[in-house]
């Protein structure tokens, strides 16, 4: 039964998928962001997303339904984008986006050095990973694959051939492919806003989450650099990428220590723009 739920779904997105493509990118994400208002509490209730506002003591001036419901207009613009990735990489938008700081970019692969950056799944996030590859950087990048099958084969032909071509399954075996990437001179991209079943409980927004390490790992058994990067949406259509200048954590410093770091910057991000993170995500489920 649920894959046929996945096969329908798949086709409705395809469907879409063509529309986006021929209505172009203004009219498509801005179509995307009603569909995600209107449609998108059908896929992911706002109880589940102000309950998250509400364990995080978010204060806002805006009522909280307003930010849930910008954060599911929000996916719907994301989902409308995909289909323009491609222009994106071939810079037909690049008036679209602006980047803040790609001399850290440049000082990277001017200096061969490894990095780890960092970031969480922040409006069309999957601009950061394609930018930073685009500056020169030789990047991995550790992404989660979806659980409709029909629809993932699609999307990792997007990731592949307009983001980033070095893609990792998250896993034990892609644990073995992001060293093996690392000891071959390329740097990681990786996401730490999710729940995942391995890593530590650590503090976020003041409730325990279990949070990757994988950073943190990097950071001292391989030298690696870290490079924070947020990318936030503006007038709609448009976005600013910041990327910050490069972060010497010290070794001695324990993987705890480190991980705690990252969260206490995850939260500034997200605390820059509330209703431009993924709040449907459970973050803080056992």
């Amino acid at each position: 039964m649920k894959k046929i739920i996945y096969f329908i779904e798949f086709i409705l997105i395809k469907i879409l998928f063509f529309i986006f493509k021929f209505i172009g990118y203004k009219f498509s994400s801005n179509l995307g962001f009603l569909i995600g208002v209107f449609f998108g509490p059908l896929i992911k209730p706002k109880k589940q997303i102000i309950k998250n506002l509400e364990k995080a003591n978010i204060q806002k001036p805006q009522n909280l339904k307003k930010i849930a419901s910008n954060v599911l207009g929000n996916y719907g613009r994301i989902l409308a984008e995909y289909v323009h990735l491609e222009d994106f990489r071939n810079d037909k938008l690049r008036k679209y986006i602006s980047i803040e700081g790609l001399e850290h970019l440049y000082y990277l692969k001017k200096s061969k050095k490894k990095a780890v950056f960092i970031s969480g799944h922040f409006n069309n996030f999957e601009l950061m990973a394609m930018q930073i590859e685009k500056a020169g950087i030789e990047l991995a990048a550790i992404y989660r694959p979806l659980n409709n099958v029909f629809l993932n084969k699609t999307m990792e032909k997007i990731r592949t051939e307009n983001i980033c071509k070095n893609q990792i399954k998250k896993g034990r075996a892609g644990s073995r492919e992001i060293i093996k990437n690392v000891k071959s001179g390329k740097s990681i991209a990786i996401m730490i806003d999710q729940r995942v079943r391995e890593g530590e409980k650590v503090n976020f927004f003041n409730h325990p989450a279990t949070t990757t390490t994988i950073p943190a790992q990097l950071i001292k058994k391989y030298d690696c650099e870290l490079i924070p990067v947020y990318i936030e949406r503006i007038k709609n259509n448009y976005f600013k990428m910041f990327v910050s200048e490069p972060i010497k954590i010290s070794k001695k410093k324990s993987m705890m220590e480190i991980t705690k770091y990252l969260n206490d910057l995850l939260e500034r991000m997200i605390l820059r723009n509330v209703d431009q993170w993924i709040w449907t995500h459970n973050r803080w489920k056992d």
